[in-house]
């Protein structure tokens, strides 16, 4: 059996590089997610890695969201909630990453 090599390219400074929000999603990426039912789903890629801890407490504290998924090693972050909740928890993250943190901030992007 061959080994499988991961490479992970991060790049240097602090920036969110993605932010999107999934209106309205199938129910079947629900379950392939291992998420419960809502109506959003909300994905962040964020570097350094570890801010993914911060972009998930602000996140919980902005609006009523649940957390899907967090990775402080991948800077992977995905909350699930009503359509308006996952774009106000999405809003405040880059809100405060960018105004207190000097974050670069992504645009937050739909579908």
């Amino acid at each position: 059996m061959e080994k499988q090599r991961v490479i992970q390219e991060y790049v240097p400074g602090k920036q969110i590089t993605l932010s999107h929000i999934i209106a309205n999603p199938d129910p079947i990426l629900y379950e392939r997610l291992g998420l419960e039912e809502a109506g959003a789903i909300g994905i962040m890629t964020l570097t350094p890695t570890e801010t993914a801890i911060i972009a998930a407490d602000i996140a919980t504290k902005a609006a009523v969201v649940g957390i899907g998924y967090l990775d402080r090693f991948t800077g992977s972050l995905v909350v699930s909630g009503e359509v308006s909740a996952v774009e106000m928890a999405m809003v405040a993250v880059n809100e405060f990453l960018s105004g207190k943190l000097d974050f670069t901030p992504a645009s937050i992007t739909r579908s």
